[in-house]
Parts: C-alpha cells; structure tokens; sequence
C-alpha cells in the first residue's frame, strides 16, 4: 500500500508509491550528448569570460590566464546583475524591484573531461572552499540577504556547459525554500528546545536503515520523505547553522564525504543528471541554535506533471530506506 510521509520540517506532504518498487535498473536515465567544440571554461580561454573573481593554484600572479585549479568568473548571462539598486516599489497590491544580485560560475577543474564526482579530494576541498570564499565575499554587499550555491549535472538537470561547474545567485531576498525551513525549525525547537536536524542525526544513526555512509564529522541520508528517488543530504554531525562558519580542518572531511556519496550514488544510477543546493543560515545571521546547514542531492528520475503541480505533494516510486540499501550496497564506484 502507498505511504503520505510528512517532511517534519517542511510539514510537506510525500507520497512514497511502494507498490511501484522502483529499483536503480527501472529508470531510464537520460545520458548526456557530448557536443564537443569551443568551450569557454577551459584553460587558455580566459579572455572569452567576464574578468575572474576567485583563482586557486595559479603559480604566479597574473589574474585571466592559464594555471588555474578552480577558476570563478561572474556568469556572461546573469539571471540578476550586480550594478544598481533595488528601488524597491509597489503596484497596488504587487509589490517589485530591480533585479540586483550576482551570479556566478564556479569553475571545478581546468580539465575539460573531469567531473565532480570523480574530482581528488584535495581538489574537491578547494570547490568546497571556494563556495565559502565567495559567500563571505558577497556577504559584504549589505544588498544582499542569501547567496545559493548549487549544480546542475546533466541537460536533463539544467546544466548548459559540459565543462564541470558549479553557480552561486546571491540574492536581495530570503528563497522561500529557506524561509519555509527556518520557519519549520524555529516551531520546532520552540516547542522541543532542541535542534531538529540535530534530533534527525541523532535518529538517523540510531535507526541506519535510511544511512547512506559517514565519517568523523558528516553524515549522508536518505530523508525520511523524499521529494525524489535517492534523493540524500549530507548533514554535519555537530551542530552548525552557516556553512561559512564551518572550521577548515573539516572541509577534507566533508570532500570525503561528498566523494564516496556521489561515487555511492555513480555505482548505483551512472551518469545519472542531478542537482545539488546546499542550505545555509542567511548572510550576516547570528549562529542559530535551531538551524543545521546542509546539502541537499536531487537525481533527475521522475517528472514533476500535472498532480504534483496541483497539489504540491511529490510521488517518489522508491522508498528511502530501499535507496539507502542499494547506495550501501553498491558501494562507491571506483572511478573511470
């Protein structure tokens, strides 16, 4: 019998269609074309970008030019640009602004084949940290309220470049997917007086059948509901509401981490498109006794049509206990 579990955070409602019992050989995943030809994220081809904001790696000093490990440029068709003010405004009841923001490129490797997943840890560390560089660095644009970080793997995920990156938006508003969860989480620790991500880690490596894997410092679920088939978030194991106040002795920990879950993830579904975001404490916040930091990992498997529009409820045909299974199973795949 079909299951309605309700995110204890969201108060989002899911429906878990066990009798559909998809497993990872069920779905038809959409592999990526390769279109090969120019491409403006390789090394020697820095002129054809908007001027760097972020280099790693480079052994000299000349900024716009090969050398480069991690490369950030502002992206060359922003969804919200930077220059100008909000003027902010109403019309009747509707209210608007100017579209202020930034937008940016995290580019992963100067290799134009590698791919997150596979990246070597020290590598990885650097993307991590280039996502706290420039969260603090936005941070000091007092226009600015939240800086998103995410990718896009995959057309089928959104992702319009083969070359492997990630983007950030920082924005002069509060997503209302954040909101939703401060929201959620602030009801909770008034009632309970205790962190309820916290309490989901805590639960979670009670019970382990929803635990994909962990280490010293992070832990990697499948959620209790789950928008998506092997959907999985990678929480800290201590508490911690902003990513940008995470200690830099962790950050190998959570490459790590990251590594073997997308590599857990490769194993089971390859080539799977996919989206990651992670959710941090908004710029400039104090640390938040209710709030926990953490990425969320979306695989491309199932469509959003007519009923989960209507209704906001999603349909995941594979259980999360199931897809921690077959993550644990498959164990992470060696690499190409």
């Amino acid at each position: 019998m079909p299951e309605l579990r309700k995110d204890p955070i969201l108060g989002r409602w899911i429906i878990i269609a066990k009798e559909r019992g998809a497993r990872p050989t069920d779905f038809i995943i959409q592999r990526n074309a390769t279109k090969g030809g120019f491409c403006p994220l390789c090394p020697g081809n820095e002129s054809t970008t908007p001027p760097e904001v972020l280099a790693y790696g480079r052994p000299h000093p000349e900024p716009n030019t090969p050398g480069w490990t991690v490369r950030v440029v502002p992206n060359k068709y922003p969804a919200l640009v930077i220059e100008g003010d909000l003027d902010k405004e109403g019309e009747g009841i509707y209210d608007k602004m100017n579209g202020i923001g930034a937008h940016e490129v995290i580019i992963e490797s100067p290799r134009h084949d590698e791919v997150f997943t596979y990246l070597p840890l020290d590598h990885l560390v650097q993307v991590l940290y280039a996502y706290r560089d420039r969260i603090v660095d936005l941070g000091k644009d007092p226009r600015f309220r939240y800086v998103m970080v995410f990718k896009n793997f995959g057309q089928a995920a959104g992702a319009s470049l083969e070359h492997s990156h990630s983007q950030l938006i920082a924005l002069p508003i509060l997503p209302r997917m954040i909101v939703s969860e401060l929201d959620g989480a602030l009801a909770y620790y008034r009632y309970k007086e205790r962190c309820i991500f916290c309490d989901i880690v805590r639960q979670e490596l009670k019970d382990e059948i929803r635990v994909v894997c962990r280490n010293d410092h992070f832990v990697t679920i499948t959620p209790y509901a789950p928008r998506a088939p092997f959907e999985m978030w990678i929480l800290p194991l201590g508490h911690n509401s902003s990513y940008i106040d995470m200690a830099p002795e962790l950050y190998h920990s959570l490459a790590a981490i990251f590594s073997e879950s997308m590599r857990r993830l490769d194993a089971c579904l390859p080539d799977v498109p996919y989206n990651f975001v992670l959710h941090t404490a908004p710029l400039r916040s104090p640390a938040l006794e209710h709030y926990h930091w953490h990425f969320e990992i979306m695989p491309k498997l199932t469509s959003i049509a007519g009923f989960e529009w209507g209704s906001g409820f999603y349909i995941n045909p594979t259980p999360p206990e199931e897809a921690a299974r077959y993550l644990r199973e498959a164990g992470p795949a060696p690499g190409p």
